[in-house]
């Protein structure tokens, strides 16, 4: 995966309505201003862009529990995960998207004051994989603590991101963004097939049954390292179970007119007419939540 498709789970994993850009979308959208979080996105090839209009529903699904009065858990938060102690390179990045996805939770609860130490946790790892100058700790720790600068936080978080994800390319550690994006996933969907199991709703069924899409991609962007070592071929392995309880479950689109454009509170707003049909059953889901919390709750396990 390239740069765009990095920054672009991580626009989905933080939350950001302003970093929605799909096809295959019934819901609404808002663009943000030019110079907004979306300006830090970079351009992709064909296959990147497949990979794209597949994963946005992680940031739907965001939405879709502010909609529902979904109140905030502090429960789905990965709390386990203790930045001090974990070592290696695989473990680091891999916390370093998972963390990155509950820092984008407590966010858009309005949680920012009580997201400093998980800053802390996210800049230690970042230093231990040597990329913790692309951080501005206090320029962070600032924001954190004044709620009516979230969109700055969100833009410097992202930034960092970004910057971390070059310069492991270039540094010829790629695999490290493959795996922070792996964790950022797997934390999004723990997260959605957590809520589905409390507050049954038809529209986050259908993100989550979405997500068939997005994990054949990921699955495609970790295979060259999955003889890398031990822990590469688990996660490997791990992700193929969850597509395995994905397997059968059938998505179909059907074809709409012209996207309606509209401007709204001096954003533009973007109403994709194409409109989609997950077919998954009850027992399908169940499996799908329960592997989910499986492969999650193992990688946050610390051992």
């Amino acid at each position: 995966m390239t740069g765009r498709v990095f920054i672009t789970v991580l626009c989905v994993v933080l939350l950001l309505p302003e970093c929605r850009n799909s096809s295959k979308k019934s819901e609404n959208l808002v663009l943000a201003d030019a110079d907004s979080m979306v300006s830090v996105i970079t351009a992709g090839s064909d296959a990147d862009e497949e990979i794209l209009r597949n994963f946005s529903s992680p940031l739907e699904t965001a939405n879709l529990f502010q909609v529902m009065g979904v109140p905030f858990s502090q429960a789905y938060l990965a709390t386990s995960l203790n930045a001090n102690v974990l070592s290696g390179s695989f473990n680091q990045a891999l916390s370093l998207g998972i963390l990155g996805a509950d820092l984008g939770y407590l966010n858009i609860y309005g949680k920012t004051s009580t997201s400093l130490e998980l800053v802390s946790s996210i800049k230690k790892l970042a230093e231990g994989l040597r990329v913790g100058q692309f951080f501005d700790f206090e320029t962070i720790k600032r924001l954190s603590l004044n709620n009516s600068n979230l969109d700055s936080l969100l833009y410097l978080s992202i930034d960092s991101y970004n910057k971390i994800d070059k310069y492991l390319r270039e540094d010829n550690r790629g695999y490290l963004s493959s795996l922070m994006i792996a964790g950022a996933w797997i934390e999004a969907q723990y997260f959605a097939t957590q809520v589905i199991k409390q507050y049954p709703n038809t529209l986050l069924r259908d993100r989550i049954g979405e997500q068939k899409f997005f994990l054949d991609g990921l699955i495609k962007s970790v295979e060259p390292y999955c003889k890398m070592n031990d822990q590469f071929s688990e996660l490997c392995s791990d992700l193929a179970g969850i597509a395995e309880e994905y397997r059968d479950i059938r998505i179909s689109y059907t074809e709409g007119g012209a996207p309606v454009k509209t401007v709204k509170d001096g954003g533009l707003e973007i109403t994709q007419t194409e409109t989609s049909r997950v077919e998954m059953t009850d027992e399908q889901l169940a499996k799908i939540i329960e592997i989910t919390g499986i492969v999650r709750n193992k990688l946050i396990a610390n051992d």
